[in-house]
């Protein structure tokens, strides 16, 4: 789906930033994509690029099958900006050159600066710097001239005006650079010519559109689970195409406490779309009787979901499409997976199996946007908070929380700790702050005394943590009282629970999810 005209185009060249760099154009209210730096210059043309950055990479220029991109790309016309391996890529292939750093330079550096041209207006000039490179300039091509050093690198700003290509040895992208966004911003708007157009309401009227397009008189059937994502998704297709759309939600029991009554009085209720509930409790659960391996039980829920939501589909008669909310990451995690120089985190399979088993083509209006973009379309389309701000919740839902063996039982008492932990964070007024908030059901019993009577029963973990992306997360840290009111009430209001603690683990070397 091309939702603007003319985009900034970010060429990753192994840039553990790249995601970054698109992040921070967006944020400019101007439109970027990540494409991988040996995109043809047929492609690259074809999106009309207002501009183009280079990310940084870990390569040397002069290592062997190091990322380069097609040489035709300087010939386009358009402005370019090279950061860090970026702005060596234009030494390298434009007839500077290139050396090993007598003296490196990782970490913050002070940039001083001298430019006329408009790429570092209002920036201080002396300002902070992150530097992360073993190489560095030692001639400039012809053309290019200097308007910015640091102590250990003469050649740290420099710009070709008649050609408008940019270049900094620094990373403007991060937040140790803390005047980095204005370089972006002048860049993008004064050096690009992009306006700030790049809004959830633009998009929205780009999205309607397109999904009309793509679909036609087709039908769509879409998988909700009650996460933002499938929910804005769901509530974009039924914008765009009414009755057309149907949903299918599977409650497999291992939902939170109130999950199927939400989802079910938001979509069927206020957004009057055919909702189709199933209650398919019994089966899952009958299907993880005994299974205690977190790996299997991960097969199984994903296997039986497909089976369910198959089977429903199928009563719904002939439909054409299936609806799925993939996320930009993911796409972008796809393309680093089959071609591009970045270390592949994952493939990208949504809801795996389904298109190909049900001979149906995907609807993904969402594949364009990041997390932070799809709650803000959810609030233009008018969904409640309580379904736009939620916390990620994993596919396996509780069954990969109640650790060991997965049983009803065991899931209403997780059910009812979880409930108490997430209404206690929103009454401390800190649900915002976290990323993820969570309880685990662990497989051990502990001693207790309650009522002046001994107690054998489980224990839970309580985990909320601070992210980003959730590739990295760092432990939340709460004021004592409010743990101490979750644990007081968990074990006078939950009637097999006995102790509660709290999970001080980061990740790396701990996952967000216990299993």
């Amino acid at each position: 789906m091309q939702s603007h005209e003319r985009p900034i185009i970010v060429l990753d060249f192994g840039a553990q930033y790249s995601k970054l760099i698109a992040r921070r154009v967006r944020e400019q209210k101007v439109f970027s994509l990540i494409e991988p730096f040996n995109i043809s210059i047929e492609k690259l043309k074809a999106h009309n690029p207002a501009g183009i950055i280079f990310s940084g990479g870990p390569s040397s220029v002069h290592a062997e099958g190091s990322p380069k991109p097609d040489p035709r790309v300087y010939e386009l016309g358009v402005p370019i900006l090279g950061i860090c391996y970026g702005v060596q890529l234009f030494a390298d292939m434009l007839g500077g050159k290139v050396e090993r750093a007598a003296k490196r330079e990782y970490g913050i550096a002070q940039l001083d600066h001298h430019d006329s041209t408009g790429f570092l207006d209002g920036m201080d000039a002396k300002t902070q710097v992150w530097m992360s490179h073993g190489d560095s300039i030692t001639k400039l091509p012809d053309g290019f001239s200097t308007i910015g050093t640091t102590e250990n690198c003469p050649f740290a700003a420099v710009v070709d005006t008649k050609r408008k290509f940019y270049g900094v040895q620094f990373h403007p992208e991060v937040v140790h650079t803390p005047q980095g966004t204005r370089l972006l911003a002048n860049f993008v708007h004064k050096i690009c010519g992009e306006d700030s157009s790049w809004t959830m309401g633009s998009y929205l009227d780009s999205a309607i559109a397109t999904i009309k397009q793509q679909v036609g008189d087709g039908r769509v059937v879409c998988g909700l689970s009650g996460g933002v994502d499938s929910s804005v998704a769901a509530a974009l297709i039924h914008k765009a195409i009414g009755d057309q759309l149907a949903c299918v939600f599977v409650n497999n029991g291992l939902l939170r406490k109130g999950e199927a009554e939400l989802v079910q009085k938001v979509f069927r209720d206020n957004f009057h779309i055919d909702l189709h509930y199933v209650d398919a409790e019994k089966r899952f659960l009958d299907a993880l009787n005994g299974v205690t391996d977190p790996e299997d039980k991960r097969k199984i829920i994903g296997r039986l979901f497909i089976e369910v939501f198959e089977e429903e589909a199928k009563r719904l008669g002939k439909v054409d499409f299936l609806a799925q909310g993939t996320l930009y990451p993911d796409v972008i995690e796809s393309v680093s997976a089959t071609g591009g120089p970045s270390v592949t985190i994952k493939s990208h399979h949504n809801v795996g199996g389904l298109p190909e088993r049900m001979k149906l083509k995907l609807v993904e209006p969402l594949r364009e946007l990041f997390k932070d973009e799809v709650r803000e379309l959810g609030k233009e389309l008018g969904l409640p908070d309580d379904i736009v701000w939620r916390h990620p919740f994993p596919g396996p839902g509780l069954g990969v929380r109640c650790v060991g063996e997965v049983t009803k039982e065991r899931l209403d008492t997780l059910r009812d700790a979880d409930a108490i932990f997430i209404e206690e964070i929103h009454k401390a007024g800190l649900y915002g702050d976290i990323w993820q908030a969570l309880v685990c059901l662990l497989p051990v019993r502990s001693v207790g005394v309650q009522g002046d009577e001994r107690t054998y029963e489980e224990v839970c973990s309580l985990r909320a943590v601070t992210s980003e992306d959730a590739m990295t997360a760092d432990w939340f840290r709460f004021p004592p009282d409010v743990l101490q009111r979750v644990s007081n009430r968990i074990c006078n209001e939950v009637k097999h629970i006995n102790r509660v603690l709290y999970d001080v683990t980061s990740k790396p070397p701990g996952t967000i999810e216990w299993e």
